[in-house]
């Protein structure tokens, strides 16, 4: 996988032929926001990068970040992901592996797991139904650890309701 400088390096150079396959300029501010997105490993919203960039650069404003995001998306540097709460979650795409995520319906926790079982399913799903997927994601909502030892203290969801989410990103 090589060094976390080289493998930044790789994601730098994938950004930068894309923005200028796009017809788009390379600036500063789009600089901090690859720089600062890629030192992150998580899960974060647009606004919780747009704070972290504005502390740097107070010039740089949520929309700037926001188009940056997808711009990173579609270069596939990033992968957008939802937990139930009603925002959009980044984490790193490029040379990372496939994960599916658990989420913390008391806590917020996000805890990210790979089960070559569950990969191996669904390929025979799809098979049986002459399926071809083209991306998934899984997505769990229960009790982390931490809280189904204080369950009798966490109040569950009505059998089929959604689940209330306050997700734990990598920002704190």
């Amino acid at each position: 996988m090589g060094t976390r400088k080289e493998k930044f390096a790789a994601e730098k150079a994938i950004f930068y032929q894309h923005i200028q396959s796009e017809g788009l300029r390379r600036t500063n501010q789009r600089d901090l926001i690859l720089e600062t997105f890629l030192s992150i490993e998580g899960h974060l919203t647009s606004e919780d990068l747009y704070g972290l960039v504005h502390k740097q650069d107070d010039s740089i404003g949520l929309t700037t970040v926001y188009r940056t995001l997808k711009v990173l998306t579609e270069a596939g540097l990033a992968s957008e992901v939802r937990f139930g709460d009603g925002k959009t979650y980044y984490e790193h795409l490029y040379d990372h592996e496939h994960h599916d995520h658990m989420i913390c319906t008391a806590c917020g926790r996000v805890i990210e797991f790979v089960s070559p079982e569950i990969e191996a399913l669904q390929d025979e799903m799809a098979d049986k139904f002459g399926f071809r997927p083209t991306h998934h994601s899984l997505r769990m909502w229960g009790l982390c650890s931490d809280c189904h030892e204080r369950a009798d203290e966490v109040p569950s969801a009505p059998p089929g309701a959604q689940p209330r989410v306050r997700v734990r990103t990598a920002i704190h």
